[in-house]
């Protein structure tokens, strides 16, 4: 092969290597002898292009790599610029499968349990959450339940005494649990985040990406048959989607495996009390999966 060609096929194999492609070249031509490499292939530039990695996307999949974690090419920049201009193949790209998320692809841990998420959260100082907060709160409720509840931060309340869903918004969704003829100690109760926002704003988008590892840790270790997302917050973050709640409340998706639906918080049915008619009709939809009958008053 010309020198020149060879050079640009090595530089070429590098710059894949360097974007965590597995071995997309293999020698298949016996060499004659030690001191004389086979000759590399002729590569042709129509069976090339430029690869062109996913922009960060909720709802969108990234192809993973062996260990799990999505690569990304290295800045323009940092890439040499006699590399800059070779391209790559497009088949070490694989599909992402349609409404496939990262979560979907993010490693289970065999055997844990609650106990053990909460020790390894420990006395946590991750993100700037901890700054103002008075107690973490974990979740509360059975470590077997059927039926998971899953709000989007603490309150006020919630952060005094250490436990989700405790103040106005908390008593209301008792009422709701209750009416649907189970106890608080019946379902699990959980949160996003696990310490309060400043103020009770929306949590924001690093301290969600910090602290939802452990919240799908407690889905694995619980395995419910039924996900319950209060509000958009939690909603959002579980199906990976920056769509108001309003297009998808009350109905039926799927998470890990798991029948997920999103209704309404507590906290927006006491501004909006009317909503709760609508709250109660995606309820009744969890009763029907989970083979339960309306309290009788």
């Amino acid at each position: 092969m010309d020198p020149t060609k060879r050079a640009r096929v090595e530089a070429w194999l590098q710059y894949a290597g360097e974007l965590g492609f597995t071995p997309i070249y293999r020698d298949r031509f016996s060499q004659s002898s030690e001191s004389a490499p086979a000759p590399l292939p002729e590569i042709s530039h129509a069976a090339t292009t430029a690869v062109t990695l996913p922009a960060a996307a909720p709802s969108q999949a990234y192809a993973m790599a062996a260990g799990g974690a999505p690569r990304r090419a290295p800045a323009p920049s940092a890439v040499p610029a006699h590399k800059q201009s070779i391209a790559a193949p497009t088949a070490p790209l694989i599909p992402a499968s349609p409404g496939m998320s990262l979560f979907d692809a993010a490693e289970r841990i065999e055997g844990d349990t609650l106990p053990r998420i909460r020790e390894d959260i420990g006395d946590c100082t991750r993100c700037k959450l901890h700054k103002a907060r008075t107690n973490i709160v974990f979740g509360v409720g059975n470590p077997k339940a059927e039926l998971v509840f899953v709000g989007e931060g603490p309150g006020h309340d919630e952060d005094i005494q250490g436990e989700p869903f405790v103040g106005r918004a908390g008593k209301l969704l008792t009422q709701m649990i209750e009416a649907m003829s189970l106890r608080r100690e019946d379902v699990y109760i959980c949160n996003v985040v696990k310490c309060r926002p400043p103020e009770n704003r929306l949590p924001e988008r690093d301290e969600i990406a910090t602290c939802s590892p452990y919240l799908l840790r407690q889905l694995d270790a619980i395995r419910p048959k039924v996900v319950c997302c209060l509000g958009a917050c939690a909603a959002q973050t579980l199906l990976q989607t920056t769509q108001g709640i309003s297009r998808f409340r009350g109905e039926w998706m799927d998470f890990r495996g798991t029948k997920l639906i999103a209704t309404y918080h507590p906290a927006y049915l006491l501004r909006n009390p009317p909503a709760k008619s609508e709250v109660w009709k995606d309820l009744q939809k969890v009763m029907a999966v989970l083979g339960l009958q309306p309290k009788r008053k």
